[in-house]
């Protein structure tokens, strides 16, 4: 297994603890649980992931061949849009740009992707938003397996948007050529959802 050291950070400066709470956030040590539905909890021997383009297979990957690809660590911090954030939270997953690469592809084929989800959970995102270093799908916090009520054994882990988008459970990202609204997103929440901008409804620029 290789991990490497992480995302690039953004600059030299260490910045303030001002600086890194977005408005209207206040910052927690706790990681509070919260999810759309009942938590679900998943045989590893039936776990799989797969990349899609639209409904066409690109890549699966079972757990074990999933565990052997490149592994990334990272420390960030991560924000909700019930206003809590928490700095410093540790991960370790997959990367995007590596599932990408693993499933033989030099780019995203189209400019969006669907995040599908054990107990029927969606969201949707740009591929802007997943490359380059800035999601993975995430197994491990704080050193340890993730757990069920945090979307173990595996989530979507996109911490520069509001955490709806960083999926639990995810089993299956899809491509699509265009942006489809997710559980969230179709009953009101902004469609991206960038914490900086306070997007957090359709109606936020």
């Amino acid at each position: 297994m290789l991990v490497t050291r992480g995302f690039k950070g953004r600059g030299r400066r260490e910045p303030s603890e001002r600086d890194r709470l977005p408005p209207g956030q206040f910052l927690t040590p706790e990681f509070p649980v919260l999810t759309a539905g009942p938590t679900q909890h998943v045989d590893i021997a039936k776990w799989s992931l797969s990349l899609r383009r639209e409904g066409h297979l690109l890549a699966k990957w079972s757990w074990g061949e999933f565990e052997a690809l490149p592994q990334t660590e990272l420390t960030t911090d991560i924000h909700c849009v019930t206003k809590w954030s928490k700095f410093d939270t540790v991960w370790r997953g997959v990367t995007v740009d590596d599932l990408i690469g693993a499933a033989g592809l030099t780019e995203a084929p189209l400019g969006f992707v669907t995040a599908h989800c054990d107990g029927g959970y969606t969201t949707n995102l740009a591929i802007a938003d997943l490359v380059a270093g800035k999601a993975m799908v995430a197994t491990h916090f704080g050193g340890l397996p993730l757990l069920p009520s945090h979307g173990g054994p595996a989530r979507l882990l996109v911490p520069h948007l509001y955490f709806w988008k960083s999926a639990k459970w995810v089993r299956r990202l899809r491509f699509t050529a265009e942006d489809h609204p997710g559980f969230w997103e179709s009953l009101g929440y902004h469609i991206r959802g960038d914490p900086w901008r306070e997007q957090r409804y359709s109606g936020d620029m």
